[in-house]
């Protein structure tokens, strides 16, 4: 606790921190990485299932979390966000009956939505290696434009 306190402003200056905590078997609620959690401003999970799927960063976008966001981006930026999230959000709890084939299209709109956005939403996710750094502006259209095609959830 002492080293992350550290970080922040004062009258001397500031000093800004990366921190990085691995932890075991990717128990995110074990005492360090849970405790790390509470302090810090935002925490961003990396997990090996995304990576060996192929996708880098492979950044888990619902269990990442920054508690900052809403005072650095716009309404429309958070919102889209948040519409993005759910829709992964609700692809994720719908995961097994999608891979056993027993969601029946239609049944439920929303799941159906989740689906449609998901391979669109990873392509979005997704940074190849020789990729150029993209524009913020460039970047919040594209989000907010899945946000958009694929619909508000909720």
């Amino acid at each position: 606790p002492k080293l992350v306190e550290r970080a922040g402003t004062s009258r001397r200056g500031a000093i800004t921190a990366i921190y990085t905590v691995l932890v075991e078997g990717e128990d995110l609620d074990e005492p360090i990485a849970d405790e790390t959690k509470g302090i810090l401003d935002g925490h961003i999970v990396l997990r090996r299932d995304i990576a060996q799927r192929g996708r880098f960063p492979a950044i888990d976008p619902l269990r990442s979390v920054s508690r900052c966001m809403s005072a650095v981006v716009d309404p429309a930026h958070e919102e889209a966000a948040r519409v993005v999230r759910r829709l992964l959000a609700v692809h994720e709890d719908n995961r097994d009956l999608v891979q056993l084939g027993a969601h029946v299209k239609g049944a439920d709109p929303e799941v159906d939505r989740a689906i449609a956005a998901f391979r669109p939403i990873e392509a979005f996710l997704q940074q190849g290696r020789d990729d150029g750094p993209s524009r913020f502006e460039d970047t919040i259209a594209a989000l907010s434009s899945l946000a958009r095609t694929h619909g508000a959830i909720g």
